[in-house]
């Protein structure tokens, strides 16, 4: 297992960096980096509460929000797989990542602006494509932050 870890200063009061990552209109713009149509489905943002990362197709990852808090950090562990509706039990594959860590927090830098850090464990198949599409990421939700509301 890899671990990324990228950060970028951004202008802009942490509460509005926060609703830039987990709105969830905006996490839809910049999750579109990593691949067209993603979403998350929380019914609760608490510590050890179920969250799914889903593609369009309704399939993709459950996890838990293993720490959290609000405006200034966290961290989700990836468990295992969600297809068609359900928790896949875990296979051997599953469980060479069942256990990653996402984690997401937003510090003051030395100029007095904030630095939004993504930190997360990646596979070796998947290393060149994070490596591309976190900085990318990243700077979607730098540029939503500097747009008015």
């Amino acid at each position: 297992m890899n671990k990324l870890t990228y950060s970028n200063e951004i202008v802009a009061p942490k509460p509005k960096i926060w609703e830039a990552l987990w709105n969830e209109d905006n996490y839809r713009k910049w999750a579109a980096v990593f691949f067209e149509g993603s979403y998350i489905v929380a019914n609760s943002w608490e510590e050890e509460s179920r969250i799914l990362f889903l593609g369009p197709d309704k399939n993709g990852i459950y996890s838990i929000i293993d720490e959290h808090i609000p405006n200034i950090s966290i961290r989700f562990k990836h468990l295992g797989n969600f297809v068609e509706g359900k928790e896949q039990d875990l296979d051997e594959e599953t469980k060479l990542w069942s256990g990653a860590t996402e984690s997401y927090s937003i510090s003051d830098d030395k100029n007095g602006n904030h630095l939004l850090s993504i930190k997360i464990d990646v596979m070796d198949e998947h290393l060149d494509f994070m490596k591309e599409k976190l900085p990318l990421a990243l700077q979607k939700i730098k540029e939503m932050c500097s747009l008015k509301n």
